[in-house]
């Protein structure tokens, strides 16, 4: 019940107009699915953010194929995180060039671009936390930065790059 799994890794990109159509042809080729475009939910006007404008695209991957696109993203950061962008649930880092990740060759309609990469990870029993009926707080479901630091350096082969105190 303690062990710790890769519940669901999203790829994401922001932006609008010909980013967005951009973003969309990179990560369906990045990770094999089709992407979803994601709508704002409220106004920014100093960015001209409106209800229902496009502002992004996202792709969620579970299981073996969220495994394997994390091992070839991870190569694309040199297997190296900070220790800040981990935090408890999850890991967060952006890839600044698509080019940098193994197996994936120059696309020319998309040019030069970046995405984000958000790992989420869970336990068993973590529908206990979130289901409607007989919800219950479950605390100890929760994975700490260290559990996944370890669960990362022993899976991943991944380095851990640590603050200075």
């Amino acid at each position: 019940m303690r062990k710790i799994r890769i519940e669901r890794v999203v790829l994401n990109v922001g932006g609008t107009e010909d980013k967005l159509k951009k973003g969309e042809i990179l990560i369906g080729k990045i990770s094999g699915a089709k992407p979803t475009r994601v709508k704002a939910k409220k106004r920014i006007p100093t960015w001209g953010v409106r209800p229902g404008l496009e502002v992004g695209v996202k792709v969620t991957l579970r299981g073996k194929s969220a495994e394997e696109l994390l091992k070839n993203v991870l190569m694309g950061v040199e297997n190296t995180l900070k220790e800040k962008q981990i935090q408890e649930n999850f890991i967060s880092f952006g890839i600044k060039e698509y080019i940098e990740i193994p197996k994936v060759e120059y696309i020319r309609e998309v040019g030069i671009m970046g995405f984000e990469v958000s790992v989420i990870f869970a336990r068993a029993g973590k529908r206990v936390k979130l289901r409607k009926i007989k919800r219950g707080k479950v605390r100890r479901n929760d994975i700490s930065p260290e559990e996944i630091i370890q669960f990362m350096e022993t899976n991943f082969q991944t380095k851990i790059i640590r603050r200075k105190k």
